[in-house]
């Protein structure tokens, strides 16, 4: 298993900005990530907010924060306390003047939305934004023959990228334990951060999702299903996404001459719990079933979107039927559009091509579970998904950072 891309570029943003978001959601590997940079550093303070006796730590927080200087404070779940970010901003301040001008506090969090919005408020200037995903192919697949690596994709694939999932002894521990993370999440983690949200009908919601992955979203269809409102639906779709559970994979809207598909696309984000809420055990259970297509494109984008920090990403669909799985504009404001196939044979359609035209593609790639690249007629590039992440190089890559 190769180190985690994120632990590099975590440590280059400490020693740049006073403070440094890690976003991801629950058992994404953020806290593991977060004590491995402590223990680099050695004197680092870290401090879990869901327990009583670090909140207490926390009652006079200004007079507690300041008094920990030339050390990096690690505040875990720190949406659990939003009251902090107002004094963050001042002690942050304080430090920089008396010289400590980066590395200050590296603050983990499980809820984007809340964190998004109180950092862009209270810390604007003072603070970068890194993403950390569950595991990536390029992070654990090091397998030097094509057999090895195409079975390490497929189990990757169907356990996701959770780690303690992607650990287990066997796909049916493996289950057991995504089965455990869906259940923990409706019953304790999302009534944790305030909403009260029936866990039968979020629960439902959510498998609705897994059965229509990658499918246009129809709010009225699945307000109807589940005897709510519309608006209800995209409360709780928000949440989901907000969560890092859930993706909106908005539309390509660039040329107005033409009858484009405006609603977005919904995945559920990994691959492994999409399995999980649909009750598929194996490679084979999940081949059998009329998700697997879908699925294998949901965990495609996620693989390309994590080795692409800070690229536009949507979908391309006229009303007519041509179509892109993605079009990412890079920071280098190349674009790329991908058509992406569960096929060991792949081929595309007319509509991809005339996509390309239009979103003025520079680069078109068709990914899919192949064992070597190859080139197609009209410049078409066919790769599997670890030949297509590393084109994207993440360890170059910037994440988004919030000036």
């Amino acid at each position: 298993m190769n180190s985690r891309f994120a632990q590099s570029r975590l440590s280059r943003l400490l020693a740049e900005f006073p403070a440094v978001v890690l976003l991801g959601p629950r058992q994404a590997g953020k806290t593991t990530l977060a004590l491995a940079e402590a223990e680099r550093r050695g004197d680092a303070l870290y401090l879990d907010l869901e327990l009583p006796s670090a909140q207490r730590q926390l009652d006079d927080p200004e007079a507690f924060l300041l008094g920990q200087r030339n050390r990096l404070v690690i505040l875990d779940e720190v949406q659990r306390l939003p009251e902090l970010f107002a004094i963050l901003r001042g002690v942050i301040d304080q430090r920089r003047r008396a010289g400590e001008a980066a590395g200050q506090f590296l603050l983990l969090g499980s809820a984007s939305g809340v964190l998004l919005q109180q950092t862009s408020e209270s810390l604007a200037g003072r603070v970068a934004q890194l993403e950390l995903t569950p595991f990536q192919a390029r992070e654990v697949i090091a397998a030097d023959s094509a057999d090895e690596r195409a079975r390490q994709l497929n189990a990757l694939w169907i356990r996701g990228g959770f780690p303690l999932a992607w650990l287990m002894p066997d796909d049916a521990a493996s289950l057991r334990w995504r089965e455990a993370f869906i259940a923990t999440y409706l019953e304790r983690d999302i009534p944790a951060l305030g909403p009260r949200i029936p866990a039968t009908t979020l629960r439902r919601l959510w498998t609705m999702l897994a059965h229509g992955q990658g499918g246009l979203l129809n709010q009225s269809q699945l307000a109807a299903s589940l005897a709510v409102s519309g608006q209800t639906v995209a409360r709780y779709i928000d949440l989901l996404c907000d969560l890092m559970l859930v993706r909106r994979l908005p539309a390509w809207h660039g040329n107005v001459g033409k009858r484009l598909v405006r609603a977005p696309k919904v995945y559920v984000r990994d691959s492994g719990l999409v399995h999980a809420l649909l009750g598929l055990a194996d490679l084979n259970a999940v081949l059998a079933h009329p998700v697997a297509g879908a699925s294998w494109e949901g965990f495609v984008i996620e693989q390309l979107l994590a080795a692409a920090p800070g690229a536009e990403a949507s979908f391309y669909r006229t009303s007519h039927g041509a179509e892109a799985d993605l079009v990412l504009r890079l920071r280098n404001q190349e674009v790329w559009v991908v058509e992406i196939k569960r096929s060991s044979a792949p081929t595309v359609s007319r509509g991809f091509h005339l996509a390309a035209e239009d979103v003025g593609a520079t680069r078109k790639l068709l990914v899919a579970p192949v064992a070597a690249r190859y080139p197609m007629r009209d410049g078409i590039e066919v790769m599997g998904p670890l030949e297509a992440t590393s084109l994207l190089d993440p360890g170059d890559a910037c994440p988004e950072i919030e000036h």
